[in-house]
């Protein structure tokens, strides 16, 4: 096994010496090994690949979940006169192209992109053409479906390793319990022996959790951020429960401000720079914020409710006392917030009617074994939340019911910088006369040109890649700004597998088991806040870790203060009579804007104030209704539902075909 060089390591990164870990998993990489490195959130995950990249001979490649995480990289690869780019949705088609012209002349180190980017034909085509080192996959838990952040997307990407033939892979992840671990070794046919897995327990973090009372919480929080002292977080769970907190603190002298994803980018980006150059004390923010700040001295972490999960708060504290030094982790629990985040998680399970609708689209919409597929109009076809329709089209994939054969963007323009005669006449031969095609097939309009795909393959039949390729020379060489939109995915259909009776209620099933796991991690996250053993030592022990053979001593457990958290009375009178009312309206609005009625999920989902695709074509948040019981939990909601629904749809409501 080749040595980590420590000369290097100083002289480029500034360290003296190697983390806990890094060393290890830098090794097991020259060694040409593929590795998954577990290290909790701050203990140096990026440096086993950023060093790594400067002994491989070709490109490393970074798969990124976060624009902001992977600007903050970028910033700190530069300062070290490092190599290294980023291709996202921000950049110009210039810097673009100027990018994979770097790449394509060995000129970058690395190179780093969304798990998105590899759906882009364009970028396909060309990272196939550049020798890759190393394949890095950050937030690696992302690909397990037993993850608390599972995304789609990153299940594909074992096999773009495979396609691309990237010889190895790094998976850096924070979070994996013993599951996920085995789930995301196993897909990247990692070995036991190249995990590398360091203690959980960072000693300089007091964790503590009270229970208050809601009406308390905003004045223990005063006392709390006066006791502490320098910069921190607090952690809240809606947008507009941020920026009426941060107000709040601020009438109270503290310097405060609201941090979540629904504000312009610039104001977000105003306050994260005040927050990083300590011109700010505290950040009052959803989850939107922390994973790209890399701040070594926020002193303190506060969750004003209780955390999704216990993976969700291990990161989120995981982001104070880099430096080493104390830092508190303070969560103010009650379970009024309860049934908020439960109901969440019922948001994205389809309802049965839609599975069916999709499968009968695919059906009717498959000519010659090939279903082509844009998820935006699908999902506001099929009233199935974007993320949910991934995971679906995923869990087909998987069922062996379609395979993706290839995307393409179905608009291609163009526009002309040197004349079409100009660019004519560097071609000859049948080159010439296959660029006259593509310019013969277009509409061309002021400033673009739009290229009829269908025409040119009708007139002169090739390779779609090949158009691709002519457009993408002609953009590189300047001759034309070339801009692509609308991404189309093409499966092969197995339509014996796709019409099988029982496949909807399988996938239902799915979904359902989906549900429970998520509950069901709630409910660990609870019994942790309330149990009575150490904090620190259970939640290194959730996450596999046993090494920590003693409790901290410091918790608030630790510390004699053991919480019990009663839930709330549910208050809430539900008035069948008013339900009605609402249920007419909206099955009205719903039958009329999409062709479909109004069922018991879509009801109970407007009266808990989620949203769908469909509720959001009908603007469901402006009618009167919307969130009227978003304190109910949504099973019990949902019984309620079923029988109001019975009355309200009519059986002449009619039922619309799948849209072919």
């Amino acid at each position: 096994m080749e040595q980590a060089d420590k000369e290097l390591l100083s002289q480029v990164f500034g360290f003296k010496e190697f983390k806990l870990g890094q060393q290890l998993a830098i090794e097991t990489l020259l060694a040409g090994h593929s590795c998954l490195a577990i290290f909790p959130t701050g203990s140096g995950k990026s440096l086993c690949y950023q060093y790594t990249a400067l002994k491989l001979p070709h490109l490393t490649l970074v798969v990124s979940p976060l624009l902001a995480l992977m600007q903050d990289q970028l910033d700190f690869l530069h300062s070290k006169g490092i190599a290294a780019a980023k291709i996202d949705s921000t950049l110009s088609y210039d810097q673009v192209r100027d990018i994979m012209a770097q790449v394509k002349a060995d000129q970058l180190k690395i190179l780093m992109v969304s798990v998105e980017r590899f759906k882009n034909e364009r970028f396909r085509q060309f990272i196939q053409a550049v020798k890759v080192s190393l394949l890095v996959v950050d937030e690696a838990h992302c690909i397990s479906e037993w993850g608390h952040n599972f995304r789609p997307d990153y299940l594909k990407l074992p096999d773009h390793q495979r396609t691309l033939g990237i010889p190895q892979a790094l998976l850096l992840t924070a979070t994996a319990t013993p599951a996920v671990k085995q789930d995301m070794a196993q897909k990247f046919a990692i070995n036991d022996e190249h995990v590398v897995q360091t203690g959980f327990y960072r000693e300089n973090l007091h964790l503590a959790a009270e229970s208050v009372a809601e009406s308390e919480k905003a004045q223990r929080l005063t006392s709390l951020l006066k006791q502490f002292s320098g910069a921190g977080i607090v952690y809240v769970t809606l947008q507009k429960q941020a920026e009426e907190l941060a107000a709040l603190l601020r009438q109270q002298g503290i310097n405060a401000k609201c941090y979540h994803a629904g504000l312009p980018d610039n104001q977000r980006l105003q306050v994260q720079q005040a927050f990083m150059q300590d011109t700010l004390d505290v950040v009052v923010a959803t989850i939107a914020f922390g994973m790209g700040v890399d701040k070594a001295n926020i002193r303190f972490v506060v969750h004003y409710e209780l955390p999704k999960s216990i993976e969700s708060y291990s990161q989120e504290i995981g982001r104070a006392g880099r430096d080493g030094n104390q830092a508190d982790c303070v969560t103010l629990a009650n379970l009024t917030n309860l049934t908020r985040l439960e109901n969440f998680i019922f948001a994205d399970t389809p309802e049965p009617r839609s599975i069916k609708h999709l499968l009968q689209m695919a059906d009717n919409e498959t000519i010659a074994e090939q279903w082509e597929v844009q998820l935006v109009p699908l999902s506001n076809q099929t009233n199935i939340r974007p993320l949910a329709l991934k995971t679906l089209l995923v869990q087909l994939e998987l069922r062996q019911v379609i395979e993706p054969l290839f995307g393409y963007f179905s608009s291609i323009r163009f526009r002309l910088i040197a004349s079409q005669q100009e660019i004519e006449a560097q071609f000859s031969d049948e080159r010439l006369t296959f660029v006259q095609a593509i310019f013969a097939h277009c509409e061309h309009k002021k400033v673009w040109s739009v290229l009829d795909q269908g025409s040119l393959q009708n007139h002169y039949p090739s390779y779609r890649s090949r158009v691709l390729d002519a457009l993408e020379f002609m953009h590189q060489k300047q001759w034309i700004e070339l801009q692509s939109q609308r991404h189309t995915d093409v499966y092969k259909v197995n339509q014996q597998k796709l019409t099988e009776p029982e496949l909807a209620t399988h996938l239902q099933q799915y979904f359902k088991q989906r549900e429970e796991a998520e509950i069901d991690r709630i409910g660990k996250m609870v019994a942790f806040f309330q149990s009575p053993q150490c904090l620190s030592r259970q939640l290194s022990e959730y996450f596999g870790d046993t090494s920590q053979t003693q409790d901290c001593g410091h918790c608030s457990v630790c510390n004699g203060n053991i919480i019990s958290l009663p839930k709330p009375q549910n208050n809430n009178q539900i008035n069948s009579q008013q339900l009605h009312e609402v249920g007419t309206r909206l099955h009205h609005s719903l039958l009329s804007a999409t062709g479909y009625g109004l069922s018991a999920e879509l009801f109970s989902r407007f009266l808990a104030g989620m949203s769908s695709p469909y509720l959001t074509k009908i603007k469901a948040k402006t009618l009167s209704g919307f969130g009227l019981y978003e304190s109910v939990h949504y099973r019990q909601m949902l019984k309620v539902c079923e029988v109001v629904c019975e009355s309200v749809v009519t059986d002449d409501s009619p039922t619309p075909q799948a849209s072919t």
